[in-house]
């Protein structure tokens, strides 16, 4: 399904999903207009089609003890697609590393880091980050607070635009 082949309701359904993926079948059925059973078929053809790769729980990680957040700018020697493919391999295993992002311009990669403390995320950067092949360079910005962290997509963007191509 590309993003033109969905109609109003699928676009509502992943909205309303969005914002609570806990809701039943029948309470979405029912915000979006529609009975149950079709709700049902239009939710598992979603997942089906990639538009929902999977639900989670979007816990605190302060409140778990994860009390630093930790941006780095990462640098690598070469760009080569085996040695890029390796390095996001490497992320992948890092559990500390939550995002990793490849970027055009002078940084490589963003990593989203969290820690349990600055002595852990320092002992990462030091004993594996810096360490690993390829990396070049490695620049940190310690998160202060969070302002806004919202998941997924703005629909009420997708809407707007969809409303002036119609």
């Amino acid at each position: 399904m590309a993003t033109s082949k969905l109609d109003e309701i699928d676009r509502h359904i992943l909205s309303e999903l969005q914002s609570d993926g806990r809701m039943t079948n029948v309470a979405l059925a029912e915000k979006v207009g529609i009975s149950a059973p079709p709700c049902l078929r239009r939710v598992r053809a979603l997942e089906d089609a990639g538009y929902i790769k999977g639900y989670h729980a979007d816990v605190d990680a302060r409140e778990l003890g994860f009390e630093v957040q930790v941006f780095a700018m990462v640098g690598l020697n070469s760009q080569a697609e085996s040695d890029l493919a390796a390095f996001e391999q490497r992320c992948r295993d890092w559990s500390l590393v939550r995002e990793c992002h490849m970027l055009n311009g002078e940084i490589d990669f963003i990593l989203k880091c969290v820690a349990p403390d600055l002595s852990s995320f320092q002992s990462f950067l030091t004993g594996q980050l810096l360490t690993a092949r390829n990396v070049a360079s490695v620049k940190t910005s310690l998160v202060i607070r969070v302002a806004k962290d919202d998941p997924g997509v703005p629909f009420d963007v997708l809407e707007a635009r969809l409303a002036k191509t119609a």
